[in-house]
């Protein structure tokens, strides 16, 4: 919300006379207000919450030249738990935040370190959730049902099909024709735009409704020059 509220006050400067880009100003602005201090308590949150994933080197990724054991990720997770103390009556997200954490690390914390002893061992199965989902949604596509038992017998098999080398999984992608990859590719880019837009503006709000806001004044601007505006305050005209 914060980052939408720019691009409405540009919107204002440009159409200084337009109702509904300054009652929807106001609205955003008033919400903003009434929930700024929400917003820095989530904001503390965050930041502890970061805090906790430095504490686990997560992810993975981001620490390859870091190695750590057990009993230092139990000693500094025990000593975080004891400087984050927020106020439980105004700082609500943070005691939620820390009372959540305190139940997750005392029922898994010990499942969870012994992947800082044992190399190769992830902390995490995402990784492998995410395989067996990818052929669940498969298996529901090519069947059409919900159900997907089908899985527990010949799921494994599934996984064998992969390419062991770069030369074999070139030859599995040429056996389909250039042109129906292309006609497949073009239609999937259309049934994700709208989700890369909500992507992008969940992402960076403030740049994606800064180009909405451009992209607007520039077609207000395009048109102006080839019409007449009927209402100043609605600059929309039929050429």
């Amino acid at each position: 919300m914060a980052a939408i509220a720019p691009a409405l006050h540009t919107l204002v400067a440009h159409y200084p006379h337009h109702i509904y880009f300054q009652q929807l100003s106001k609205q955003v602005d008033r919400t903003l207000a009434k929930n700024r201090t929400l917003a820095d308590n989530l904001n503390v949150a965050h930041h502890w919450l970061r805090k906790v994933a430095n504490c686990l080197r997560y992810p993975p990724e981001a620490y390859p030249d870091a190695p750590v054991t057990s009993q230092q990720v139990a000693q500094e997770m025990q000593h975080l738990l004891e400087q984050f103390q927020p106020d439980r009556k105004h700082q609500r997200p943070q005691s939620a935040l820390l009372g959540r954490l305190k139940y997750l690390w005392h029922m898994y914390g010990e499942q969870l370190l012994p992947c800082y002893d044992i190399p190769g061992l992830p902390p995490d199965t995402l990784q492998l959730e995410g395989l067996f989902g990818r052929l669940r949604r498969h298996q529901r596509r090519i069947s059409g049902r919900r159900s997907t038992r089908e899985l527990n017998k010949f799921g494994h098999f599934q996984i064998l099909f992969m390419a062991d080398s770069q030369a074999e999984l070139l030859a599995q992608m040429r056996k389909v024709p250039l042109e129906a990859y292309q006609a497949q590719r073009i239609r999937l880019d259309q049934s994700e735009t709208r989700s890369r837009f909500l992507y992008r503006l969940h992402r960076d709000p403030s740049t994606t409704m800064q180009s909405l806001a451009d992209r607007y004044i520039a077609r207000e601007k395009k048109m102006s020059e080839n019409c007449f505006p009927i209402d100043p305050n609605n600059p929309l005209c039929i050429s």
